[in-house]
């Protein structure tokens, strides 16, 4: 059988070469009818194209007969691979194709084994080196997709990361270099935008799955998210379901030419959360802390300001400071009533009676006058942010010094201090 199978490859491959053009033309005919994806009779170019694929598998496969393999198919065929992916469909498309090309020279090879009264041996082998040639030009493609789609997506990696580069640059990128930088990258810009700053030590795993309208940034010295659209509910959930477990801060909703300023207020909210300033050592959203950060925006003054109205508390016990800053900024908030301050901090009304008539010797006038009282509100909100962060703001004498320290995690702050 061998013998035979050896004596009849010549003259295969001389019948098949003989109608190669025939093959060719059934070959399109079936793949205009039987796959739509291919049919597009006004696009002459296309159909060349398309034409010279399965000429080149035909040829590809009467060399395979003749033992010979001269021609270029597999960089054809894995450019063809790479086009499927551009022209953004699946292999099977194309893999259907070559099944009807397959078909087709089978049917050929059909006529050839009547006229020649081949066994049913010889034909098997026949099949068999369709099958092998079908299979080389789907590993070919196949290789060709993967590569295309690898290469794509590590561009739009870049593209994305040069947008992002562009939304929360300090200076404003203009608008138009915005708007392409957007198309490149195949991201819609939305009307309102957050940027999440996330804790470098929380990023250095895998990032988290996210849907692919958020830009990622985990790479940055700085990990960070775009998030448009992070008001609607569906959205938040989104945030809140994949940040799981991260450290990371939501900025304050911007359209997107303002998305620098969502990220500082993002890296803000962040920077307070790692020193224990605001509590929570998971998402925190700006949003919802934004008096402890215009408190805290500027520390030095802010300093400046708790040294200058919370000074007389320097000359009490270190015990009672504390106690005493507690029932202030109660009293301050609730109208300088002892009683609602008592069932606020749990005291029996007479003690906060007495601590009362302690601060207004202490404080003074400063307890009667609204702006001093407003000042002492802000200044007893930070001493207490600034001691639930374990920081320090020391109080000294009022009069001329040095620089106040400012409010910061390096200088373990402590609001209220002995002189």
């Amino acid at each position: 059988m061998r013998a035979e199978i050896e004596e009849v490859l010549p003259r295969a491959v001389r019948f098949m070469r003989s109608h190669i053009d025939e093959l060719v033309e059934e070959t399109m005919r079936e793949i205009h009818t039987r796959i739509p994806e291919y049919a597009r009779p006004t696009d002459e170019t296309y159909r060349r194209t398309v034409r010279a694929g399965v000429e080149l598998a035909m040829r590809r496969f009467i060399d395979l007969l003749d033992r010979r393999d001269e021609t270029n198919w597999r960089e054809v065929y894995e450019a063809i691979g790479a086009g499927e992916m551009h022209e953004g469909r699946s292999l099977d498309v194309l893999q259907a194709a070559m099944r009807v090309g397959a078909r087709t020279g089978w049917r050929k090879l059909i006529v050839f084994g009547e006229q020649e009264s081949l066994s049913a041996t010889t034909m098997g082998a026949l099949s068999d080196a369709i099958w092998v040639h079908l299979d080389d030009l789907a590993a070919a493609s196949v290789a060709g997709y993967a590569r295309a789609r690898i290469a794509e997506a590590g561009e739009l990696d870049r593209r994305r990361r040069r947008l992002i580069e562009l939304l929360v640059a300090e200076q404003p990128a203009a608008e138009e270099a915005v708007t392409a930088a957007a198309v490149a990258a195949r991201w819609q810009l939305p009307r309102r935008l957050a940027v999440v700053a996330v804790d470098p030590s929380a990023a250095t795993g895998e990032p988290p799955m996210l849907p692919p309208e958020v830009l990622v940034g985990f790479d940055r010295p700085e990990p960070m998210l775009i998030v448009p659209d992070p008001e609607s509910p569906a959205q938040r959930r989104v945030i809140e379901n994949t940040l799981a477990g991260l450290r990371a801060a939501v900025g304050l909703p911007m359209p997107p030419p303002r998305a620098a300023l969502s990220l500082r207020s993002a890296r803000r909210t962040l920077d307070l959360a790692v020193r224990g300033v605001l509590a929570g050592d998971g998402l925190l959203w700006c949003g919802d802390h934004l008096a402890t950060l215009i408190l805290f925006q500027d520390e030095e003054l802010l300093g400046a300001l708790v040294r200058r109205r919370l000074h007389p508390l320097s000359t009490v016990r270190e015990s009672q400071r504390a106690l005493l800053a507690d029932t202030l900024l109660a009293l301050l908030q609730e109208n300088m009533n002892a009683s609602a301050v008592a069932a606020k901090l749990h005291f029996h009304p007479q003690t906060v009676r007495r601590r009362l008539h302690q601060l207004d010797r202490l404080f003074g006038d400063q307890l009667h006058d609204g702006d001093a009282r407003f000042e002492l509100e802000i200044a007893l909100r930070a001493e207490r942010a600034g001691r639930a962060g374990r920081s320090a703001v020391p109080v000294q004498p009022s009069g001329p010094t040095t620089r106040p320290p400012a409010i910061t995690g390096v200088t373990r702050l402590r609001a209220v201090h002995s002189a």
